[in-house]
């Protein structure tokens, strides 16, 4: 690849595309995806915590046919903990959702530059694709694996552009899919239990409920393991395909 196709590639009609390293913006984002992990643990522990206040209030009432002042205090206490808990959550996420953005741009222009003509939507969708409701289903990962097969080796993008007479040859997308699907069901799991806990108001729906929310942390950090795994290999693939043609700017010593 010569050096000027290396640092600078357009498509007709479009915007000059230019190589930038993606490896701060990936160690970024994969310590925040970290942050998250630990934010859906604590939020683990923390239902564990209101589950045992529940649990509690549950025999006393089924023993005596009242709740004591002091489980009373107990339960208030442990809802307070783990609305504390939500709050990290959605900190931590929010942190995470810039800085991720921010990467997957920075990677999706690289892609313009390795392979233009396989980015099947525009540059704008790949942040704004995100908050357009219904295309959000799928549009980012259409995107994401357009810059995955952009970003790696020339044979595995030309399986995008060539006839093939079977299945076999084609490029698959186990981890962007895996990904994907989890957090799909992440964002739905959660609303559904998030729902079901502002409407819980007995001891037993509360009880029940954040079980189902104790599932969807479970999800959660299913889905940023598998996020942190999508980082670190694309932004490998485009730190080797880069320094296999022309050197990208700011790569020298850095590693993912």
């Amino acid at each position: 690849m010569c050096v000027t196709v290396a640092a600078q590639a357009s498509r007709p009609g479009g915007r000059s595309a230019y190589l930038r390293s993606p490896m701060g913006l990936g160690r970024a984002a994969v310590a925040l995806l970290g942050v998250v992990i630990a934010a859906d643990l604590y939020s683990l522990w923390a239902g564990t915590v209101i589950q045992g206040a529940m649990e509690d209030l549950r025999i006393s009432r089924d023993t005596v046919g009242w709740y004591g002042s002091d489980l009373v205090r107990e339960a208030e206490r442990a809802d307070t903990l783990y609305g504390v808990s939500g709050w990290l959550q959605t900190a931590a996420l929010v942190a995470t959702c810039v800085v991720f953005l921010c990467w997957f741009h920075r990677v999706r222009v690289n892609a313009e530059v390795f392979e233009p003509y396989l980015q099947t939507k525009t540059r704008g969708w790949t942040v704004g694709s995100w908050f357009v409701p219904v295309v959000n289903l799928w549009f980012p990962r259409r995107i994401a694996i357009d810059i995955w097969d952009a970003s790696g080796p020339r044979s595995v993008a030309l399986d995008r552009t060539m006839t093939l007479s079977g299945p076999a040859g084609r490029p698959s997308h186990p981890l962007v899919n895996a990904w994907w699907t989890l957090w799909l069901a992440t964002l739905f799991v959660g609303r559904w239990a998030t729902t079901a806990y502002w409407d819980a108001e007995e001891v037993d729906e509360v009880d029940a409920a954040v079980s189902k929310l104790m599932f969807s942390d479970a999800l959660d950090i299913v889905a940023a393991v598998l996020a942190v795994l999508f980082v670190r290999r694309l932004t490998r693939m485009q730190d080797a395909k880069a320094r296999a043609g022309a050197p990208m700017p700011g790569l020298d010593g850095e590693s993912a």
